[in-house]
């Protein structure tokens, strides 16, 4: 008997998600790198302090992001999307007047809450449009959007900000926000059932059933922070002027993953890919930080890329399949949350580390962390997650 074809998966509103999500993700993370570099060169502020600047938008996504979950679930995702998005890149015009450390916590606290309900209602939608039998690898394919672009992003950002300027490279993050903005306009939503107006309780705003996993997710991510916000500046210790090669290699690995990671997961093996990514990028850490040549800059780019290309959509799994139907949105904040938290942690930290000891010291601390990940996946998460899965 023949097999039943598979449930189509790219249509064109599920299309149009992963563009919006691709846009605004590669507009937010133009600024990742570029930064430290603008506030060090340009603003004459300490390296010590660079950590408060890129992890100012945490206080904002840690107060923003279970309520974005919350207004998803309860009102019309498109409707919410469209309206945060067009926040999320008008506030991008705060950079042009951010010429002190203080204007530029607030423009970072403003964007970090539009960012935080922006990416809770396109990884929602993406939810709602791919079929059940697809999820894993069309929350996957979805993510592999925004990690492209966190990876792509830097690349583009480091090139415009030494060839044309910082305020170029706000014009181009504004550009890309407005193309996002007109994905959106072009996705039709799948009908919902009437939203009953439950009672207000902590649940509807962090989903309590997966915090083993929210914890775990910390660590690794916390890895993400410190590689993604330091590297530009570690490579130039190194005599590498051109560390876009490094955001290349990542966006290349993070591709690679999805030939196989999301597939692996639709067929059980959710958490061998959660602990295989994991040392994958721990392994890779050790060599960024012990061996200093183009080689491993370039090795260590490709495999962290995979790493975290197959383990982070996987982890998102986990979250999906401990929440009901109705609690989409607060699954997909909570999961947001502990990316978010954990790469903000990365990135404040990082800049301590690196002052007071050095990058080396910061990238061996981010294994170790990715080690203990794996430690703590293996005892805690993985036997939470099959007592309290629903799917």
């Amino acid at each position: 008997m023949p097999k039943p074809p598979r449930p189509k998966l790219w249509s064109a509103s599920y299309i149009n998600v992963c563009i919006a999500n691709f846009l605004m993700a590669c507009s937010f993370n133009l600024l990742m790198p570029t930064i430290p570099l603008y506030i060090t060169e340009q603003l004459g502020v300490a390296q010590s302090d660079t950590g408060i600047v890129l992890a100012s938008y945490t206080l904002a996504l840690l107060v923003v992001r279970p309520f974005s979950g919350y207004l998803v679930d309860l009102y019309a995702r498109k409707k919410v999307l469209l309206i945060s998005f067009i926040i999320f890149v008008l506030v991008f015009f705060g950079y042009f007047w951010a010429t002190t450390v203080a204007v530029l916590v607030l423009v970072r606290v403003l964007h970090g809450a539009a960012w935080g309900v922006t990416s809770v209602a396109t990884n929602t939608l993406a939810i709602d449009l791919v079929p059940s039998e697809r999820r894993a690898e069309g929350i996957s394919l979805a993510g592999t959007f925004m990690n492209l672009a966190m990876a792509i992003g830097p690349v583009i950002a480091i090139h415009v900000y030494h060839t044309q300027g910082f305020h170029t490279l706000i014009f181009c993050a504004i550009g890309m926000g407005v193309l996002g903005i007109t994905a959106v306009a072009f996705i039709k939503s799948p009908p919902r059932q009437p939203v009953i107006r439950r009672r207000l309780s902590l649940d509807r705003f962090f989903l309590f059933s997966a915090w083993p996993v929210f914890l775990n997710q910390l660590f690794p991510c916390f890895a993400w922070g410190s590689v993604m916000a330091y590297v530009a500046q570690y490579g130039k210790t190194m005599g590498i002027f051109n560390v876009g090669i490094f955001f290349l290699f990542f966006a290349v690995g993070i591709m690679a993953s999805r030939a196989f990671a999301g597939r692996l997961v639709d067929r059980g093996y959710v958490h061998a890919v959660n602990i295989v990514a994991m040392l994958i990028v721990a392994v890779f850490l050790f060599a960024f930080a012990f061996m200093q040549d183009i080689y491993t800059f370039c090795s260590a780019g490709l495999c962290i890329g995979l790493g975290f290309g197959s383990m982070l959509p996987a982890m998102q799994i986990l979250y999906i399949n401990m929440a009901d139907s109705a609690q989409r949105g607060t699954a997909s904040a909570t999961y947001l949350l502990g990316f978010d938290v954990g790469v903000s942690i990365g990135m404040f930290t990082g800049g301590y580390i690196s002052a007071l000891a050095s990058f080396e010291a910061l990238y061996i601390i981010d294994a170790l962390l990715c080690l203990v990940g794996v430690v703590v996946y293996q005892l805690v998460s993985r036997p939470w997650f099959e007592r309290k899965k629903l799917r």
